[in-house]
């Protein structure tokens, strides 16, 4: 059965109609999985064995039969973990239908049909009993239903549910207990991803301070946590104020409480300085002693020991609802609320003659929007002074006494910057056809009646909407909050096209053309997330790597995806090279704009995957990267734009895991269809 699926076009910005067949959904979630990457995870498969093995064996002091309930089976990896270690029987529940169709067939090809029944449901709806889907309630529970969070999947109102109906009293459980751990920082860096700071703009009149509405200064934010690969957050970008402090654990062989609750620990800063952000991450004990143990825990944390990469589990990063100046030694207050999938956090000083502080359990709610429509990466991008800086020089040399300009960005400052470099007689126009309720910014520095916000799109602008002038002056960043890859952003060019009877002949667009890059390279670890499995602990997975190659092989595996590599170490094997470029001064062309060639390799290493981005090209002289910064030419060693994600195309090598000889060039075919907007790229080795 075919089913019609509209989607926004994110590079020409139409509405699309598209036939897709009805497995599409299925494809897509297991193509884009992380099951690869938990099945490389060593260190957590490992410990999940010894657990599960030191678990069966308790039961079996005890003189009880082992019977196993594993929530979230997956591959049925666990199950078979347990089945190998001698449990009696094992009840093993997915609720992704392929995935349990998958497990169906991985426990049969590992010949542990008679120890492991596959449920396809939801735990919820598992019923226990003669003619239930479990004959009996299990006597140890080995779940693995944890994010970066901890809580974010659902585990605690899941191990509610289990210990109410699945599970007899005092089972054991697998992993034992989890330990959610925090500690205090100071970084502007990371602040930056909530705050917007000032700008400060040199005008012709003096300097010009552009200030953030006091509505965005004063909102907590949005509650959903910042998980990020911590491990490549250089030492020198945040202070640490405190110890590591354990915030609470959950004892997951006892019943467990999903309501809403808060803990509060007491800390005294070992620093002084600016309390901004709550670092959190977690561990699991596999038993109660704690000798098997698997960690979170940051470079610094735990510098000796070797860190394992994955994924599937990262490090959190928490906004305090605001700055708060702390002195070393003096008694503090972080309270950590949460719901059933959501944590946040607040920080107050002890007042003299109190013991408590007062709690606040609300989770935050943003009320100035900015943080519903910018995400933190964009939070970044605003803030950072050498990108405006290099807006402000392009603009200072395109911008005339009497410019009429129009902007097509989504949350720009740019037509406030061309503002205070203009001049004052000049009606600037800020194209807004998504309404970003951007007039909060022109209130807070008085430039309400300076900037008129047309609300419409490109195609239905009108000359009254422009007061019947024509555009002098056009400028984009640009940056459209639906684009997901480099080249999404196009869309200024489609726009540009669309509102081209409303320009002056002669006028200047900025940025006046872009240009799409790609260099190959070796990932760090990056690759593991599409690269096959095989085996796993003695277990074959083979069947699930064939699932994950199937989707892929649908339609994924010849599109690029979105990743921000500055958490993605890699090297490059080639120089960079640019691909194709898009000429702003002029319409869309009705033509393909298409290239192929062959890429040199420079060095050795393994040919994991393609990296492209866009560079735009503002004036002569000044162009700003999406993606590579600098490249130390010795090693490789890349630096990429922090506040954007880079396409990332994997080889069929990676996704294959062919063994190669050493290849001296890529051979590549890119395809940019200005119909579809869309870019088709081929790549052989």
């Amino acid at each position: 059965m075919k089913t019609f699926c509209g989607r926004a076009n994110p590079t020409t910005g139409s509405m699309e109609w598209l036939e897709e067949g009805e497995d599409y959904d299925y494809h897509q979630e297991i193509a884009r999985s992380r099951y690869a990457d938990m099945l490389h995870d060593k260190d957590r498969n490992v410990k999940y064995y010894q657990g599960i093995r030191a678990a069966v064996s308790r039961v079996k002091e005890r003189g009880e039969k082992a019977i196993v309930l594993d929530i979230g089976t997956g591959t049925g990896l666990l199950s078979m973990m347990a089945a190998s270690a001698g449990a009696d029987f094992c009840y093993a529940i997915e609720v992704f239908k392929p995935m349990a169709n998958a497990a169906v067939k991985i426990v049969e090809k590992n010949g542990f049909s008679d120890k492991v029944k596959v449920i396809n449901k939801h735990s919820t709806e598992v019923t226990v009993g003669p003619d239930g889907d479990m004959q009996c309630q299990a006597n140890i529970l080995v779940t693995e239903l944890f994010d970066t969070e901890l809580i974010g999947e659902g585990a605690l109102p899941t191990y509610e549910h289990a210990h109410k109906y699945l599970v007899k009293e005092g089972c054991e459980a697998v992993p034992h207990r989890a330990t959610v751990y925090v500690q205090l920082v100071e970084s502007r860096r990371m602040w930056s991803w909530k705050k917007l700071f000032p700008v400060r703009v040199e005008a012709e009149d003096g300097e010009k301070i552009l200030v953030p509405p006091s509505e965005i200064e004063n909102c907590p934010g949005v509650p959903s946590v910042c998980d990020i690969q911590l491990n490549q957050m250089p030492s020198s970008d945040f202070s640490t104020l405190s110890d590591v402090v354990t915030m609470f654990s959950v004892d997951f062989s006892k019943p467990v409480q999903s309501a809403s609750t808060y803990y509060r620990v007491q800390l005294e800063p070992v620093k002084s300085g600016k309390a901004q952000i709550v670092l959190s991450w977690w561990d699991i004990d596999m038993e109660p002693s704690g000798m098997i143990n698997c960690t979170m825990a940051p470079y610094w944390v735990k510098p000796t020991s070797a860190l394992q990469w994955r994924d599937h589990w990262m490090q959190c990063v928490y906004f305090l609802p605001r700055e708060e100046p702390v002195l070393q030694g003096e008694k503090l207050y972080l309270t950590a609320c949460r719901d059933e999938y959501s944590v946040w956090y607040n920080l107050q000083k002890a007042r003299e003659g109190e013991n408590k502080a007062d709690v606040g359990v609300e989770s935050p709610v943003c009320r100035c929007r900015a943080h519903l429509l910018w995400n933190r990466p964009r939070f970044g991008q605003l803030n950072d002074q050498n990108r405006t800086r290099q807006y402000i020089k392009s603009l200072r040399k395109v911008l005339k006494a009497d410019s009429v300009c129009l902007c097509i960005s989504d949350g720009s400052l740019l037509p406030v910057l061309a503002h205070y470099l203009g001049a004052k007689q000049v009606q600037y126009f800020v194209l807004f056809f998504r309404s970003l309720h951007f007039s909060l910014f022109f209130k807070a520095n008085n430039l309400e009646d300076k900037i008129k916000i047309i609300e419409a799109r490109p195609e239905l602008l009108k000359p009254s909407h422009l007061e019947d002038k024509k555009i002098s002056v056009l400028v984009g960043e640009p940056f459209f909050m639906t684009s997901l890859l480099p080249w999404h952003n196009l869309y200024f060019w489609y726009a540009r096209t669309a509102v081209s009877t409303h320009l002056a002949s002669n006028v200047t667009v900025l940025p006046q053309s872009a240009s799409l890059h790609m260099m190959i390279v070796e990932f760090q670890d990056l690759w593991r997330i599409r690269s096959p499995c095989g085996t796993c602990e003695g277990f074959d997975v083979q069947t699930m790597d064939d699932m994950i190659k199937d989707s892929l092989n649908f339609r994924e595996s010849k599109e690029a995806e979105p990743h921000p590599l500055w958490e993605y170490p890699c090297k490059s094997l080639s120089d960079p090279l640019e691909v194709l470029t898009f000429d702003f001064t002029k319409t869309v062309p009705q033509h393909c704009l298409s290239t192929e060639g062959s890429v040199k390799l420079l060095r050795k290493g393994k040919s994991h995957g393609a990296v492209l981005w866009m560079e735009y090209h503002l004036a002569d002289d000044i162009t700003i990267s999406t993606g590579l910064m600098q490249l130390s030419n010795g090693k490789g060693n890349c630096e990429w734009n922090p506040h954007c994600k880079q396409a990332v195309y994997f080889f069929s090598s990676v996704i294959e895991s062919e063994i190669l000889s050493d290849p001296t060039a890529v051979t590549y075919a890119i395809n940019f269809d200005t119909k579809t907007g869309e870019i088709a790229m081929d790549f052989k080795l």
